[in-house]
């Protein structure tokens, strides 16, 4: 029999990447440190535990980039998509489940796997060396002794501060007769930022609408964890004076409004936050505003009245790789490629894309184990695309966590979206998603026959 996988964390990712394993069949040892050690979030000791919320959202295939990922996980034979399938509440178009009979289902399934070890125990640093494949998915809540482990091999001091994330907006949504393309004194002769120009009137107002905009709690865990240094929240920034924002994060110095050929009172950058092309991040825009506070507010700014939001800001306490500099096309850890990782830590956003990632993990670590080519699904799917992000897609100096959207998708090709169907695009990306996803499959259900 092969050597069994170890996999550290017994959360979504850490559960689907166990039953991925073992479907293929490979032996998993799938440790889990509750209750043996608890969480200041979990409350049970049970596996795959829904902390935040019991919705895994929008379940659309065809107009939802999460609902197409939620098919294609069905497709590929996940345990997490077929508990929640089991065990789902009305919700309306979304995917809400019974947390405890949907955790009860996944460790029911994982237990009766004759391929599969659950083991009650915390993996205090990086696992012993004699483990020559191990999956780690212990999400944003990872233990103490493991981050400081992961930390001190990879260099990269990502683990354990308030992440704070900007929001990012379609770029086709951004009117660019208002917006335009240049860099701050024309550095380089490129033009690598969007600008938005506001006047004086319109500063004044934003600013106001910022300081009144309702803010979202921190949890109990969250409270005694200091904000990381230069990711202040806008809203903290602008209750300093009125000023701090246009000598921050949107001063107008060296940029210059073509319509005018004079510099704005103040101006929002945007700056391009995928290989695509098709999502830009608004500079320096981190905030704790409420989601609906968050669209009011930010379509206030000149040219993106219209705008269109990939990933709403936010900020909270998370444990995350700087992925796309330090893991590899099969999500290993380029310093040691034993080790792979999986969910959240990869800088995923969200229970279904932690468990997608874990999916992935499961299925990679199988296929080396063996001998068998590791083949990534195709970027047009939902899973590639994910993939294809956080391993490369994204810019590694301003990595951020990331919830699957059709920003991360390429495009279709030049011609197939016209005025006329353009609201066709969507339901174009997810049946194009879905045709190539059978394709990639197509070999390992051949195999498992």
């Amino acid at each position: 029999m092969a050597e069994s996988i170890h996999i550290i964390g017994g959360g979504l990712a850490g559960s689907e990447a166990a039953w991925q394993v073992a479907e293929a069949g490979v032996p998993v040892v799938l440790h889990e440190m509750r209750p043996v050690r608890g969480t200041e979030a979990h409350v049970t000791g049970g596996l795959a535990e829904l902390v935040c919320s019991n919705s895994l959202r929008s379940d659309d295939p065809l107009n939802n980039a999460v609902g197409l990922l939620h098919e294609e996980m069905r497709r590929a034979g996940s345990l997490i998509l077929g508990a929640a399938d089991a065990h789902k509440v009305p919700a309306g178009g979304a995917l809400a489940v019974d947390r405890e009979g949907f955790s009860g289902a996944v460790e029911a399934a994982l237990a009766a796997h004759p391929l599969v070890t659950i083991s009650r125990e915390e993996i205090a640093g990086l696992p012993p060396a004699e483990w020559h494949s191990v999956i780690i998915a212990t999400g944003p809540l990872t233990s103490p002794a493991l981050a400081a482990a992961i930390r001190e091999l990879t260099g990269e001091d990502a683990l354990a501060f308030f992440d704070a994330i900007a929001p990012i907006v379609y770029r086709e949504s951004i009117d660019m007769s208002v917006a335009w393309l240049q860099s701050r004194y024309d550095r380089d002769d490129t033009a690598d930022y969007v600008n938005c120009p506001l006047d004086k009137e319109q500063y004044l107002a934003f600013v106001a609408a910022l300081l009144a905009g309702e803010t979202g709690d921190f949890k109990e865990w969250e409270k005694s964890t200091p904000y990381f240094d230069g990711c202040l929240p806008i809203e903290v920034m602008a209750a300093r004076g009125i000023d701090t924002l246009r000598y921050g994060p949107m001063k107008p110095v060296g940029l210059r409004d073509p319509r005018t050929g004079r510099r704005a009172y103040a101006v929002v950058q945007l700056r391009q936050d995928n290989a695509l092309g098709t999502l830009y991040n608004i500079v320096g825009f981190q905030t704790k505003l409420r989601h609906g506070e968050q669209k009011h507010v930010f379509r206030m700014i000149p040219g993106l009245e219209n705008a269109e939001f990939a990933r709403l800001g936010g900020l909270h306490r998370n444990t995350f790789l700087n992925s796309p500099k330090l893991l590899d096309g099969a999500l290993r850890l380029k310093a040691q490629p034993r080790l792979r990782f999986a969910g959240q830590i990869t800088g995923v956003e969200g229970y279904v894309e932690s468990a997608a990632i874990g999916l992935l993990a499961g299925r990679f670590a199988a296929a080396e184990r063996l001998g068998a080519a590791i083949d990534p699904p195709p970027a047009t799917t939902a899973l590639g695309a994910l993939l294809a992000h956080i391993t490369g897609g994204a810019d590694a100096g301003t990595f951020q966590p990331m919830n699957v959207n059709f920003g991360l998708f390429p495009p279709l090709p030049e011609g197939a979206v016209t005025r006329a169907n353009k609201g066709e695009r969507k339901p174009m990306i997810a049946r194009r998603a879905l045709a190539d996803l059978e394709r990639w499959l197509g070999p390992a259900r051949a195999a498992a026959e």
